[in-house]
């Protein structure tokens, strides 16, 4: 009965809220958008013509243009399809002046904060005598994306959003001066609930406590002012691109990090949201399966950083960075095992950072890449890369949810399992459930736990971070873990894939043709 009166609740809310406002003020400007371009083809048979030579024009602008294959066919397709509508949208896409201001604030505050962020020479030095190949990497991190590699990182592990939960909770109790937390998806709880409790009392204490979490949250999860309530709480609180009733390419770049950091010293990432099914005290796709990461010592700094740049893009009077950057030590924890290296990728840049970490474990593997992701939307460079490896004898293994979360995205990730499969990759899928972890460990030196999928959101929309560990002793662990969950999967084979029903297949394809700008 409470479940259902929970539905009720959220059903009354989209309906009535703030979600109906916003939708039908964009359906409003659609039909506008529709309504010209109807217009323009009934006045005037020169007008129409003109349209479609624009359109003409515009394909061959797109040909030309310095950018990815797969989102060059996304936009061509439509507007061979649909040449005044595909035309008129892709020309709004490429002239939205609110997103390019948007882009400019966000990259000067990022160059603004390079300077805390410099690679120390002797770290770099004893990456360079371990393994040249991961020093050249680390060098392109630091001075391409503006992230450091570090020594003196302890890293601990969380196979599942439960043990995450309740070492995040021990955590925050520790807190003496600040706590940041950064998350896509926020929703009220027992998770959420739990935290804030802690947080409020946190705040009595005299500690400082900001949250910011995805815009998108106000949709249907959180109330739009519910920074408002915050606030009132004594936390400070910003919703990342708020969704407005416009239509604007910059609210397609989502802040799809999870952030906690903790007085300079302690983080946390991983693909753990802030909401129940994430801890399976709600069961929604089967168990839940999610990881995370703990850092603890120097690493931490980066970590810092991003949350603050993050925050600075939203806020009319940019936050001092100083006074967030000293930690208070804690030399017993901070004495970890190789190399810790914290990234972030933005959208607003040419460099696809999340993307090129990936490809570079791919291209350098030796024995085994085994990968875990909810999603698998390639672009044919990704697609290339795990198949080139398995070529090679690389034992490549992705693990995939057997119960979606999002059909339309399942379809369309089996579209891709053939050619995979007959490309020597090796596909299993986690049978109790929906596997959410974004993994990749390679030959027992390297992995990454963050928050970025296998597909084109995550790769190329937006904003991601990750751990990248490399000789570091918690890289068994990870393996491990995917070793246990390897067990409870049932592997994919040609037969299967040939078995799929024929609108499943069909459905896939289809969305495969706008896979890019889904």
């Amino acid at each position: 009965m409470k479940e259902y009166q929970k539905k009720l609740r959220g059903l009354l809310r989209i309906v009535f809220g703030r979600t109906s406002y916003v939708v039908l003020f964009l359906l409003i400007q659609i039909g506008v958008l529709f309504g010209i371009i109807r217009w323009l083809r009934d006045y005037s048979l020169y007008v129409y013509v003109a349209l479609i030579l624009l359109g003409g024009l515009t394909c061959i602008y797109i040909i030309n243009k310095q950018e990815n294959p797969s989102f060059k066919l996304g936009w061509i397709i439509p507007i061979l399809v649909f040449p005044v509508f595909g035309t008129l949208l892709y020309i709004m896409v490429e002239a939205d002046f609110g997103s390019r201001l948007y882009a400019k604030r966000a990259d000067q505050l990022i160059k603004d904060t390079r300077a805390y962020l410099k690679q120390d020479k002797t770290v770099e030095e004893h990456l360079d005598r371990a393994d040249r190949q991961e020093r050249n990497l680390a060098r392109y991190m630091s001075e391409k994306g503006g992230f450091p590699v570090y020594e003196h990182t302890s890293v601990t592990y969380f196979p599942s959003g439960e043990e995450k939960f309740e070492r995040l909770k021990e955590e925050l109790k520790k807190a003496k001066k600040f706590i940041f937390l950064e998350y896509f998806i926020v929703e009220r709880g027992i998770m959420w609930d739990s935290i804030l409790e802690i947080l409020e009392q946190k705040v009595k204490e005299g500690v400082e406590v900001r949250f910011m979490y995805d815009g998108m949250c106000s949709l249907v999860l959180l109330p739009y002012r519910y920074p408002r309530t915050m606030e009132k709480k004594g936390i400070h609180c910003r919703a990342f691109a708020p969704i407005r009733p416009m239509l604007s390419t910059y609210q397609n770049n989502r802040d799809h990090r999870k952030i906690v950091v903790i007085d300079g010293h302690t983080a946390f990432t991983g693909g753990i949201n802030l909401a129940d099914e994430y801890i399976n005290e709600r069961k929604r796709f089967g168990y839940w399966k999610d990881t995370a990461v703990m850092l603890k010592g120097d690493g931490v700094r980066s970590f810092t950083m991003m949350f603050l740049q993050n925050w600075n893009i939203w806020g009319r009077e940019p936050l001092s960075c100083e006074p967030y950057l000293t930690g208070t030590g804690e030399t017993a924890e901070r004495e970890g095992t190789g190399f810790v290296m914290p990234y972030g990728d933005t959208p607003l840049d040419d460099e696809r950072v999340g993307k090129y970490v990936y490809m570079d474990i791919l291209y350098q593997a030796k024995d085994y890449v085994h990968i875990m992701t909810p999603y698998l939307i390639l672009d044919d460079e990704m697609v290339n890369a795990l198949i080139f490896a398995a070529k090679r004898g690389v034992e490549v293994i992705i693990i995939m949810p057997h119960i979606p979360d999002k059909k339309y995205a399942f379809f369309l990730a089996h579209t891709y399992y053939e050619e995979l499969l007959c490309g020597g990759v090796k596909i299993c899928e986690f049978t109790p459930g929906f596997v959410h972890a974004k993994v990749f460990t390679s030959d027992d030196e390297k992995a990454v736990v963050g928050t970025i999928n296998l597909d084109f959101r995550s790769l190329y929309h937006h904003f991601e971070c990750a751990a990248y560990l490399y000789n570091s002793a918690t890289v068994a662990d990870v393996e491990q873990d995917f070793q246990n969950t390897l067990k409870q999967c049932q592997e994919i084979t040609l037969e299967t894939c040939r078995s799929y029903p024929l609108y499943q297949k069909l459905a896939g394809r289809g969305l495969r043709l706008i896979a890019p700008l889904m």
